[in-house]
C-alpha cells in the first residue's frame, strides 16, 4: 500500500442524521492518513458531543471509498525525538481514550484500509462494520520501525487476541474482512454500493432505543474491562428513571414507548 504525497491538512467533518452524528476522518489524497490538526479536531468533536443530548451515536468514517485511515500521515514523524514520540503516543492515548469512553455507542464504518492509527480508531468503537475490500492491520515492522503505547497494545489484544496481535506486528501482514469477521473483530461486512447508507440505518435504529438501557450497557463493560464491578448506581440509575416508568407503562398499554433519557 502506497499513499501518495501531499500537503493536504485534512479535516473531520461532522454531520447530522437526527440523531446520529457522523465523523468523517477526510483527506482523500493520502487515505485519509490523520494529521495532527485532524486528530485534534476529531477530539473536539468527541468534547462536543458528548453532552450533546441531541445526539445518541456517533458513526465514524473515511472520506471517500478507500480508507478509514491509512495510519498517522508519516511526514510528520521527519526529525522525531526520543522526547517526541513520548509526547506523541500520550496524546494518541488521550483522543483515543476520549473515544474509548464516549458515552454513546459508537460505530466504525470501513471502508477499505483501517491500518495503524486508522485500526486503532476503529478497534476504540463499540461496534465495526466493513465492506468486503476493508484490510486492518498495524505494518509498523516493516514502514516505521516505531512501535505503540501500551495502552494500544492493550486494545488491540483484547479485540483479536494477545497472539494474533503479536503475529500482526510480527509479519506486518494485513487481514481481509472475511478475516477479521471471523475473529470478531467486524460486527459485519456489508456491499460496497450501499455500504454507509446500511451503516446509518443500523445507527438511526440504535438511537431509537432506550438511551438509558443502551448507556448502562456500554458503562458495564468500560467496567468489565477494567475489573470493576460495582454496579449498583447504574442499576439505580436506570431502574429510577422516567424511561423505565415509561417502558412498565407502554407495554401494559399496547404502544410504542418514547424514550427521552431521562
Amino acid at each position: 500500500m502506497s499513499v501518495e504525497k501531499t500537503n493536504e491538512v485534512g479535516r473531520v467533518i461532522l454531520d447530522r442524521f437526527e440523531s446520529v452524528a457522523q465523523l468523517t476522518l477526510s483527506r482523500k489524497s493520502a487515505l485519509n492518513a490523520m494529521t495532527w490538526e485532524m486528530y485534534q479536531q476529531l477530539e473536539e468533536h468527541l468534547i462536543n458531543l458528548e453532552n450533546d443530548n441531541s445526539i445518541r451515536i456517533l458513526v465514524i468514517r473515511g472520506d471517500g471509498d478507500k480508507a478509514l485511515a491509512a495510519g498517522t500521515d508519516i511526514s510528520q514523524f521527519k526529525g522525531f525525538t526520543d522526547k517526541d514520540g513520548i509526547s506523541y503516543e500520550h496524546t494518541i492515548d488521550r483522543i483515543i481514550n476520549r473515544l474509548e469512553a464516549f458515552p454513546k455507542p459508537t460505530i466504525a464504518a470501513i471502508h477499505g484500509y483501517a491500518v495503524g492509527g486508522g485500526l486503532i480508531i476503529a478497534t476504540a468503537c463499540d461496534l465495526r462494520y466493513g465492506t468486503s475490500n476493508a484490510k486492518f492491520g498495524v505494518p509498523i515492522s516493516r514502514t516505521l520501525g516505531n512501535c505503540l503505547s501500551i495502552h494500544n497494545y492493550q486494545r488491540l489484544a483484547k479485540a483479536i487476541g494477545v497472539m494474533r496481535t503479536k503475529e500482526l506486528l510480527y509479519t506486518a501482514r494485513l487481514i481481509s474482512a472475511e478475516e477479521a469477521l471471523s475473529i470478531g473483530f467486524l460486527t459485519d461486512i456489508f456491499k460496497e454500493e450501499d455500504f454507509f447508507s446500511k451503516v446509518l440505518e443500523i445507527a438511526l435504529k440504535i438511537s431509537k432505543r432506550a438511551p438509558l438501557t443502551i448507556g448502562a450497557t456500554k458503562e458495564a463493560f468500560r467496567r468489565i474491562n477494567r475489573n470493576h464491578f460495582e454496579f449498583d448506581d447504574m442499576i439505580s440509575k436506570v431502574y429510577g428513571s422516567k424511561d423505565f416508568a415509561e417502558g412498565v407503562a407502554a407495554y401494559l398499554e399496547k404502544r410504542s414507548p418514547v424514550w427521552r433519557g431521562e
